[in-house]
Order: structure tokens, then sequence, then C-alpha cells
């Protein structure tokens, strides 16, 4: 992805994503709502970040609507990553509140976050 097109995306999406959702595709429905599809980066959480994982699949994708693009209404469609703990076969998923409270995130995407995980 060129540095234009990741800049473009990151001014458009909710503050912080891009650092760890991928832009799978956008699609605009004959109803005029924009959908934008973002999957989880296989990237270890930070919680588990010495521990060996696999990487187990998506976990049921979820919508949140999102502020209009040029007055069309915008769909956020996540999925998010899950995996597997090698040493004790746990299934795991990223900690969003531990996000929250490790980093020093803008207001914008610790909503986001709430919002979309609890």
């Amino acid at each position: 992805m060129d540095q234009g097109y990741r800049q473009l995306m990151s001014l458009m999406l909710p503050a912080g994503v891009t650092e760890y959702f991928e832009l799978m595709n956008v699609e605009k429905t004959e109803e005029g709502l924009i959908k934008i599809y973002l999957e989880e980066k296989n990237i270890a959480p930070y919680e588990y970040r010495s521990e060996k994982l696999h990487s187990k699949g998506f976990m049921p994708e979820v919508a949140v609507q999102d502020f209009p693009i040029r007055n069309q209404k915008v769909l956020l469609c996540i999925t998010r990553r899950r995996w597997e703990v090698v040493k004790t076969g746990e299934i795991i998923t990223r900690n969003w509140t531990a996000i929250r409270e490790r980093a020093r995130m803008t207001s914008e995407f610790g909503l986001f976050l709430k919002e979309v995980f609890g």
C-alpha cells in the first residue's frame, strides 16, 4: 500500500485504527451506504509477547456505524483475530481494555474501541 493511500485511510478512519487493522475492502451499496472492511493484523497481543502463539482464525464480524463521509452513511465491518497459546492451548484475543490503559491514544480511538468491543 503506498504512503498516500495509507495517509488518506488514517485521516478517514478513527485515529489509531490503522495501527491494529488492515483495510481489506470498501464497497458502496445501492442504497449509498459505504462499507469499510477491516481485519485485525496478525500481531501478537502485548500481554503474550513472550509466548508462542498460533493464529486460529477470526471472531465473527462486528459492524459499527461511523461518521458519514461526503454525506454517505458509513459502516465499519471489523473482524478481530484470535490466537492459541501453544503451551496451554488457551484461545485468546487482544485485550482492548489493556491497550486503552497502556497506550497514549486519542479519546476518539478509545471511544471507538469501547463502542466496538465494550
